[in-house]
């Protein structure tokens, strides 16, 4: 009886094994038809390479999407009509900003400049303290770090890599750490209200962008130094004459990255600046969503101004991503 049984069964293990084989020929052969070969069938490396260049493309047309749509959504949100619409945007605002007066779509742009004036802030003047705040001590800074760079990259003096390593050992001290003692110094010189807290310090450099254009100068030969040197000419001039030139495409990298975070700096004037005349353009924002975050029709003006805060930024890096890209790349380069 039991024998019986085992040769029934016979048959039926066959047809499920068969089934399998065919499920198993099935992905094999779709599979090669993407390119990945198998036992069963051959490969093709131009299919292949195919395949993967789409997925390569979709994952990063997703990866776009995610990246842009903040962006889009505070464009959208600055563009309806009351506090309601903006929270409840998704793509575009159920109601835009034209059933306001006068019909026009971008009326809270229009209205940016009066509704500052409203509390008692000068919305071109917090443009122009924040064009201050950005260059002068990123002009000023850049060039003072660029003279450290030289000094630890291209000069032999003694003791140069233990003041290089306290250099940077100061930057592992945290920043809020320090805030305390740089407000009583701040203030003790008078610089809190008239936005030199904002200005001078940082025209002394910083450490990270002396690092990084230290390392782009290693790249540099050293022979030039050297024969400017037999051809009588100073440090003073090489540096001006030849390392400033050299040394553009990080400098320019460097200048573009410390701007956008001079622009976007809002702790520092929080904590530094105390006369609302010296306000940038990012405390005026947030000054703005303060006094008008629950008034549903002045909202989506605050989300304008943002909007124009952020502009710069993003065409300055825009415009200048290769050049930083490349820049970063190349500090890479060993002693």
């Amino acid at each position: 009886m039991t024998e019986e049984i085992r040769v029934d069964n016979i048959p039926a293990e066959e047809e499920q094994l068969s089934f399998l084989q065919k499920i198993h020929k099935g992905l094999c052969k779709f599979t090669s038809w993407l390119g990945f070969g198998s036992k069963y069938y051959k490969s093709s490396k131009h299919r292949k390479k195919i395949f993967l260049d789409v997925v390569t493309y979709v994952i990063l047309i997703l990866v776009a999407i995610v990246m842009i749509y903040p962006f889009w959504w505070m464009i959208a949100a600055s563009l309806a009509n009351n506090m309601q619409n903006m929270l409840s945007t998704f793509v575009w605002p159920k109601t835009t900003a034209t059933v306001l007066r006068g019909g026009n779509l971008f009326y809270h742009y229009s209205n940016i400049v009066a509704l500052a004036q409203s509390q008692q802030l000068d919305y071109w003047r917090s443009v122009g303290v924040s064009l201050l705040y950005s260059l002068a001590p990123v002009i000023v800074g850049l060039i003072t770090s660029t003279m450290a760079a030289f000094a630890f990259a291209k000069l032999n003096f003694k003791g140069k890599n233990v003041v290089f390593f306290y250099c940077l050992a100061a930057i592992m001290v945290p920043g809020p750490s320090i805030m305390i003692a740089q407000y009583c110094i701040y203030d003790a010189l008078s610089w809190t209200g008239n936005g030199l807290a904002m200005i001078i310090p940082g025209m002394f450099g910083a450490v990270l962008t002396a690092f990084f254009i230290r390392q782009y100068l290693y790249g540099l030969p050293t022979s030039i130094i050297e024969a400017a040197k037999i051809d009588g000419a100073g440090y003073w001039r090489i540096f001006w004459t030849f390392i400033i030139p050299l040394a553009m495409p990080a400098i320019a990298a460097q200048f573009i990255l410390s701007f956008i975070g001079c622009w976007n700096n809002y702790l520092g004037p929080l904590l530094f600046v105390s006369s609302r005349d010296w306000y940038p353009l990012a405390l005026v924002v947030a000054a703005m969503d303060t006094s008008y975050g629950a008034d549903v029709n002045n909202a989506p003006a605050v989300m304008a101004m943002a909007v124009l805060a952020l502009i710069p930024v993003l065409v300055l890096f825009a415009a200048f991503q290769k050049t930083i890209i490349g820049s970063i790349m190349l500090t890479g380069s060993k002693e």
